[in-house]
């Protein structure tokens, strides 16, 4: 339990921060529904973390019916995640960085902190748990079903905020998917190497 609550609160610290002090500063978003919480943000001035929280709700509650466990685990992470976003809001334009590099700065302490959680199977946010259903419905790859939807999201945010540095969240999307492939992997790759 002591082991658990100390990896979301390392996960959501490395997602906050990386949200905060360096995507936000150039209005710049990220898949999933940390993503459609920025461009509601952006667009409305709505908290960014407790949008967070209020769109994984419902998921959360959709998955009790099917594992109670990860309903505990997810949930837990999601909300303290966008409780993490909320207090390290004040990082937003302490950073002065050329904007690749804080897409990249930025990318990898999120994919850091994803790769955390989900390699303890906590997850950060309900868009993972939506692509899991997705898969077992129609069979296709989960890891294709998340790209996907995070696509729709960057290009919704595209199209919603008519902003062409939102391009850069392409390149966000993808360091976080390759450092959370890195690190969930990490623990297969040990045990092939023994």
């Amino acid at each position: 339990m002591v082991k658990k609550i100390a990896v979301i609160g390392f996960g959501s610290t490395m997602i906050g921060i990386g949200i905060n002090g360096f995507i936000i500063p150039f209005h710049l978003i990220n898949g999933g529904f940390l993503g459609i919480s920025l461009i509601l943000n952006y667009l409305w001035g709505f908290k960014a973390g407790l949008m967070f929280i209020f769109l994984n709700v419902p998921v959360y509650l959709f998955a009790f019916k099917s594992d109670p466990r990860y309903f505990i685990n997810g949930l837990s992470g999601a909300i303290i995640s966008g409780i993490m976003i909320e207090i390290l809001m004040p990082l937003n334009g302490k950073f002065h960085l050329p904007i690749m590099s804080s897409v990249i700065i930025g990318a990898v302490f999120i994919g850091i902190g994803v790769g955390i959680m989900l390699r303890n199977h906590i997850s950060p946010g309900g868009m993972d748990l939506l692509a899991l259903l997705l898969s077992k419905w129609s069979r296709i790859n989960v890891g294709v079903i998340i790209f996907a939807l995070d696509m729709v999201v960057i290009m919704t945010g595209l199209l919603i905020l008519q902003d062409a540095k939102l391009f850069y969240s392409l390149l966000i999307i993808s360091i976080v998917g390759l450092f959370a492939s890195l690190i969930t992997s990490f623990h297969s790759v040990q045990i092939y190497l023994k």
